[in-house]
């Protein structure tokens, strides 16, 4: 039976929040090759789905490929609303193993809206169809103001920056035992009140760091520069998100990044998307270092949680036509 392997995503944020500027949004992000998101189907006459938060991906899918069932299970998965991606990569991963089982084809970013997914980043579908480093367009602001379409009526964000992302850098990532993340209408709210509030000249300087930082240190491949860029991009982020999260990072987040920033073995920390995910830059020599210092943060922040060093991954999702 089809089986479609796919994994997370940082995010390390968006080019531009205020309707002052021609587009808005504008996702930065990177694919990870861990934690890994399994989804394999078969045919059936009728829905049949062993993952609750699964389900209604597969409902839509069924609607969108005009076919009867499918019997679709999640072997692996990663945790939801913690800042990784994992509604994006569930809901693709999903359309892609059902329309094998059917013996279709379906073009993951023409479908992605009609999934609900692409609306504001392009990051999760772009990493889903290629993986590693990846910078989106965005949506022209005319359309999106504070209010967006309604959904499915958009066209998710096209890439104008990708790069495969070092094979040596190893991303450390700290998920503390706290609430998760925003999402569904408490992240819609939050995004439109950021956006009425978002101050245009923090987007000015997201440009000049997109393109005289960020951009030349991943085209480089230069470690070091590459950490420091993509965390002042996320500590400019949170300026505009401080008064829906509770500061520049939503905490404990703040306190995380601050003790993985004096850490020797690490380039660079930052909150992935709404959190409470927060990750650290480093290669192959630094992990164990990288990892113990992830440790050190959570006792120092007084939280529990887990703890993870991972490849970047330069590859879209991998589907295997097994038998069955």
């Amino acid at each position: 039976m089809p089986t479609v392997t796919t994994a997370a995503r940082l995010h390390f944020g968006f080019q531009n929040l205020s309707l002052a500027h021609e587009r808005l949004y504008g996702g930065v992000g990177l694919a990870l090759d861990e934690p890994q998101l399994v989804v394999e189907a078969k045919t059936a006459d009728e829905l049949h789905c062993d993952d609750d938060a699964a389900e209604p991906y597969v409902r839509r899918v069924l609607d969108v490929l005009d076919v009867p069932g499918a019997n679709v299970s999640v072997r692996e998965r990663f945790p939801r609303h913690v800042g990784l991606g994992s509604g994006t990569q569930l809901a693709l991963a999903t359309l892609i193993a059902v329309a094998r089982a059917h013996d279709r084809t379906a073009d993951a970013r023409t479908v992605a809206p009609r999934l609900g997914r692409g609306g504001r980043s392009g990051v999760g579908v772009a990493t889903f169809e290629s993986g590693g480093f990846v910078v989106d367009g965005g949506h022209p602001t005319e359309r999106f103001t504070h209010e967006p379409p309604a959904e499915g009526d958009w066209t998710v964000p096209p890439v104008v920056a990708s790069h495969h992302v070092p094979a040596d850098w190893r991303f450390l990532l700290v998920i503390p035992d706290s609430d998760p993340g925003q999402s569904g209408s408490e992240e819609d709210r939050s995004m439109r009140t950021a956006i009425e509030r978002a101050d245009p000249g923090i987007a000015d300087q997201v440009s000049a760091l997109l393109t005289r930082r960020l951009l030349p240190a991943i085209a480089g491949r230069t470690r070091r520069e590459f950490g420091g860029a993509a965390a002042r991009l996320g500590r400019l982020n949170g300026a505009w998100y401080a008064d829906e999260q509770g500061g520049v990072y939503r905490p404990p987040a703040g306190s995380l990044v601050e003790h993985l920033a004096d850490a020797p073995s690490v380039t660079g920390a930052g909150q992935s998307s709404w959190g409470p995910t927060v990750w650290g830059l480093t290669d192959t020599d630094g992990m164990h270092k990288a990892k113990e210092a992830g440790y050190r943060a959570l006792e120092a922040a007084g939280v529990g949680g887990e703890v993870h060093v991972v490849a970047p991954r330069n590859t879209g999702a991998a589907l295997e036509e097994g038998d069955g």
